[in-house]
């Protein structure tokens, strides 16, 4: 049986890497969160007999670890990742504050005040209640589910439920459908805490490529013929990362496929707004199926801070939902919802603003890659980042050096399911352009240490998450 060391590694990416490499690889996956702090690594027999190298090898490479404070050894017993010891000191100076480029979400929308005051004599007229909403607020339940009209997918409010943000919801529907053990087709790549939590619920991923040119639909729908997952996890609006949208031929045919295997799709939007120069709109996939299940969020269209989220499903499931909800939450904080309402209730405006910003996010880093020989930024028409091609496997070392220049920069394989996609970097649009330069600035000297043969030393700043 495979490690989960191994399964994050990818055995093909390490074949013939030196211990100091190896070493490199393992301490990438500590410092990006994809091994946890106490979490046990295979012995070094093991681990030499997974990967086909001496013993020697798994040795050293242990060894180098131990010696950064990665991991801590006992004579004839396990090896356990731990926190760095002897953290570096940041200097001094407002260029040594970390950029995180782990984080594509923008600040927030300039209308959140205004929507705030005026949601306040919306919340008084609730302080005769409970304070409980399991369901939301019906005001906020039309709210969304006359959007989804809008965009072409017949919603009625029973049909939606709210949400503490769209992770929630995808967490409330697998708490509520999920069957430990089974198959779920997931994009390759794909949001890494999604998979974190398909993984918590004890899914086995089925994963389907997915590039900046979009969807491979054959494979994906061979794959549900031939798997028959239990369920699939789909971003088809601005995909995250890659920024394609899937077109709505494709998308009628696998929901059409889904349906006709008994696999239920859950299908996340949070990204689906984020159209900068797109030029067509999609009908959402619950448009083609009843039983498509959707979810989304606020969080990119007005603000992190807010979170509300919502699910779209048939009804005997939003009831289903209702029930198992009252476990772990008893619902999502009003002001939040009437705040919600509000902003809703102009979304051209809240739209074009984000258009505007992401638009002027782009150009910014365009022009610090353009500096960057050997990158290439896809075209790209919304959404949230740029899925870069860096010319040749070096995602992981870049990341590395990265952190020494004060950028986390999550690499490619935090993406995907087995340690892949090497060759490839998720780079925000979010920031403000004079942020993006610096964040650019920073990343061309990574790039020159990465291909000057620099060494690179664990950062003091350590993010697990990726947003």
């Amino acid at each position: 049986m495979t490690s989960r060391l191994v399964e994050q590694l990818g055995a093909e990416n390490v074949a013939g890497a030196t211990a100091a490499a190896l070493a490199g690889h393992i301490r990438a996956l500590i410092l990006d969160g994809r091994l946890t702090v106490g979490e046990r690594l295979p012995s070094e027999r093991s681990l030499a007999l997974e990967l086909r190298r001496s013993r020697s090898t798994m040795t050293r490479a242990y060894g180098i670890l131990e010696g950064d404070g990665l991991v801590t050894r006992l004579h004839g017993g396990s090896t356990r990742v731990a926190l760095p010891h002897a953290p570096q000191a940041p200097s001094e100076g407002p260029d040594d504050t970390a950029i995180d480029l782990s984080i594509a979400s923008m600040d927030s929308t300039p209308g959140l005040y205004d929507a705030t005051v005026r949601s306040l004599p919306r919340l008084a007229a609730l302080r005769g209640t409970s304070g409980y909403s399991l369901r939301g607020l019906p005001e906020l339940r039309e709210a969304v589910a006359q959007r989804f009209t809008d965009r072409g997918a017949e919603t009625d409010p029973d049909g939606i439920m709210i949400t503490s943000g769209a992770l929630n919801a995808v967490n409330l529907v697998l708490a509520t459908i999920g069957r430990r053990g089974a198959t779920a087709l997931v994009e390759q790549p794909t949001f890494p805490h999604a998979l974190e939590a398909l993984h918590r619920h004890g899914y086995r991923p089925l994963p389907t490529p997915v590039d900046v040119a979009g969807w491979d639909e054959r494979h994906v729908t061979d794959t549900l013929l031939r798997g028959r997952p239990h369920l699939a996890y789909l971003i088809p609006d601005f995909h995250n990362p890659t920024g394609a949208t899937l077109p709505d031929p494709e998308r009628a045919r696998i929901a059409t496929t889904a349906r006709s295997v008994g696999t239920r799709l859950i299908v996340d939007e949070t990204t689906a707004e984020l159209d900068i120069d797109r030029g067509w709109r999609p009908l959402p996939m619950a448009a083609f199926s009843p039983e498509v299940i959707t979810v989304g969020s606020m969080s990119k269209i007005a603000w992190g801070g807010l979170r509300i989220g919502w699910i779209r499903a048939d009804r005997a499931l939003i009831t289903r939902l209702l029930a198992v909800r009252p476990s772990f939450e008893l619902g999502t904080a009003l002001l939040e919802q009437c705040i919600a309402v509000e902003l809703l209730q102009d979304m051209p405006a809240l739209t074009a603003h984000v258009a505007d910003r992401l638009r002027a996010g782009r150009a910014a880093v365009a022009a610090g890659l353009a500096a960057i020989d050997g990158v290439d930024m896809p075209v790209m028409n919304g959404g949230l980042s740029t899925w870069v091609d860096l010319g040749a496997p070096v995602s992981t070392a870049l990341s590395l050096a990265a952190r020494d220049r004060q950028l986390l920069l999550p690499p490619g394989p935090r993406f995907s399911t087995g340690g892949v996609l090497e060759r490839r970097v998720r780079i925000p649009i979010t920031l403000p352009p004079e942020r993006t330069a610096e964040a650019m600035a920073r990343l061309r000297l990574a790039w020159d240490d990465v291909h000057a043969g620099g060494a690179t030393r664990p950062a003091e700043v350590s993010h697990a998450a990726v947003i």
